[in-house]
């Protein structure tokens, strides 16, 4: 009569202990938070009326649920004109997209290279808005140009390099007294 009631006991707790854990386990469970798509090794190409306008190469591509896109080893972008012509290049270690916003942000070395005028910006941090044709930084920055080199920390810029404005410069600057 002791063994069962002491077996009945210890079946009681045994089913008390794992209720138990069932209840912490669905607590404890959250919703999936990573990517839905992978891809590596990719090539994709965007195009308007027959004419390749940009190439993005990476070898690891992660969309998320939100269409956010990360680009955790790294990407590369070429960009052409309305001819088909090259006009730039950016590179970064890492790189996401932020569909909400429809902002990049390049980290870790990155390189972004006006090919027709012969401009080359370095910085470990660069965001890019297309909607308003705009890039911007409040890292270090290398500017490369025909001839100088120039050294600041922040960036304002249009998306095309065109026209930029570094917000704290430092170093020595040539002027042009012509102007």
């Amino acid at each position: 009569m002791k063994i069962k009631l002491y077996l009945a006991l210890l079946l009681a707790a045994g089913l008390l202990f794992a209720c138990g854990d069932s209840e912490k386990s669905a607590e404890q469970l959250k919703p999936y938070e990573g990517p839905m798509q992978e891809a590596e090794d990719l090539e994709l190409f965007y195009s308007e009326s027959a004419t390749l306008k940009v190439k993005l190469i990476t070898d690891k591509l992660l969309e998320y649920a939100s269409g956010n896109r990360e680009f955790p080893e790294g990407m590369y972008m070429e960009f052409y004109d309305e001819n088909g012509v090259l006009t730039s290049t950016f590179k970064a270690n890492e790189a996401v997209y932020y569909k909400e916003e429809n902002k990049w942000r390049g980290r870790g070395d990155v390189q972004l290279k006006n090919i027709e005028n012969k401009q080359e910006l370095d910085t470990e941090e660069l965001f890019w808005k297309p909607d308003e044709e705009k890039m911007f930084t409040d890292k270090f920055v290398t500017i490369k140009l025909p001839d100088q080199t120039v050294y600041g920390t922040g960036l304002d810029a249009k998306q095309d390099f065109s026209d930029y404005t570094i917000l704290k410069p430092e170093g020595v600057f040539s002027v042009d007294n012509n102007e």
